[in-house]
């Protein structure tokens, strides 16, 4: 059986753990008789701590998956793919003010050039959350804490686990946008476009 090496820029439980739930999911719809390997790099996201609009958590997502795909070229890695995350803020103005949601974005490239994004659903943050991350600038992951009365929440439910009651934690959102960017990238790579109609 092939062994497909995929490199996840993060060290964190539940970044890798989502990874793997992923993998097991898409990889044998994808690629039949095919097992695989993560490998944890740390890769820096380029962007704040907690990104304020999709296009920085999609931009940090990237430039992790990158970082990670030149380490490899760097250290002569045989890995497949390359893998980026961040959970980040999308905010959106309305007419009755402004609603902001927490996402996860991935970013998937094959070495080749080729890449996709996928991202996870969406949760609105409670206008006291907005006010501490958005416009005073705290960490939402110290906020969280603070509302939980817990610590290290990032690396156990994560904001999603503590907002949806546990319904659906950080690893579940990751897992989403992981499947969403391997199905694009798949689909992209092995897509015929065939007769037209």
């Amino acid at each position: 059986m092939k062994t497909v090496i995929v490199a996840v820029g993060s060290t964190r439980r539940p970044k890798l753990d989502a990874v793997q739930d992923a993998l097991e999911e898409i990889i044998p719809r994808f690629q039949a008789a095919t097992g695989f390997e993560i490998v944890a790099v740390n890769a820096p996201s380029g962007v704040s701590h907690t990104p304020l609009t999709r296009e920085e958590t999609m931009k940090g997502a990237r430039q992790r998956a990158e970082t990670v795909a030149r380490i490899a070229r760097q250290r002569k890695e045989k890995w497949q793919y390359f893998v980026g995350l961040e959970g980040g803020l999308d905010v959106v103005l309305e007419p009755a003010g402004r609603c902001v949601f927490l996402e996860n974005w991935a970013y998937v490239a094959d070495g080749s050039g080729s890449g996709a994004f996928g991202r996870s659903g969406a949760v609105q943050l409670p206008e006291a959350f907005v006010k501490s991350v958005v416009d005073l600038g705290v960490e939402l992951a110290v906020v969280i804490d603070t509302y939980a009365e817990g610590h290290g929440i990032r690396d156990a439910q994560g904001a999603w686990g503590v907002l949806t009651r546990g319904v659906i934690t950080r690893r579940d959102a990751v897992r989403i946008s992981v499947i969403s960017a391997f199905s694009s990238l798949f689909a992209a790579v092995r897509s015929d476009p065939g007769p037209s109609f």
